[in-house]
C-alpha cells in the first residue's frame, strides 16, 4: 500500500475513533498530497519518495511554527503544532543516529575520495541523495563539514 493510501485509510480510522489531533494532520497530508498529484506534469501520480519529501517538509514547517509560537509566549499553540507533527513523523521512515549518519558519511567521503572543505559540493550532492529521508539536510551539511576540517 502507498502512502497516499495508506493516509487515506488512516482518515477514516481517526474519524472512528474521535480523535481530532490525527485527522486534523491526516487531512492536511492528504490536501498536500492531492495538490502534488494535480500539479501540471504530475500525471496524477505521487511517488512514495515524492511523499516522504512532502512530508518531511510539512514535519519542518511545523517545527518553526511551534518555535515562533514558542518564542511568542503561545504555548498552547506550539503544543498543537508538535501534535500534529508527531502524527506525520509516524509516516517517515526512521532517521539515522548520529553514529550512522557519521559512518554513512565516511563511507561516500571516501567514495568520492574529498579531502578538503573544497569538496564539499561533490560530497553534499551524493549525500542528499542517499540520505534523503533519513537525516535533514542541515545535519548532513554540518556534518560533512566537520569531516572534511
Amino acid at each position: 500500500m502507498d502512502l497516499f493510501s495508506q493516509v487515506s485509510a488512516d482518515i477514516v480510522s481517526a474519524m472512528k475513533a474521535r480523535d481530532k489531533v490525527s485527522l486534523e494532520a491526516l487531512r492536511n497530508i492528504k490536501k498536500v498530497f492531492l495538490e502534488a498529484k494535480t500539479a501540471p506534469g504530475a500525471n496524477d501520480t505521487l511517488s512514495d519518495a515524492d511523499a516522504v519529501r512532502i512530508m518531511q517538509k510539512l514535519v519542518k514547517q511545523g517545527k518553526d511554527s511551534a518555535a515562533i509560537y514558542t518564542e511568542q509566549g503561545r504555548a498552547d499553540l506550539a503544543e498543537a503544532e508538535l501534535a500534529q507533527v508527531a502524527v506525520i513523523e509516524r509516516y517517515l521512515p526512521k532517521a539515522l543516529t548520529e553514529e550512522e549518519l557519521t559512518a554513512a558519511l565516511r563511507e561516500i567521503i571516501a567514495q568520492v575520495g574529498a579531502s578538503s572543505p573544497r569538496d564539499m559540493g561533490k560530497v553534499m550532492g551524493i549525500a542528499s541523495k542517499q540520505l534523503a529521508g533519513k537525516a535533514e539536510g542541515s545535519a548532513i551539511a554540518a556534518k560533512v563539514k566537520e569531516l572534511l576540517s
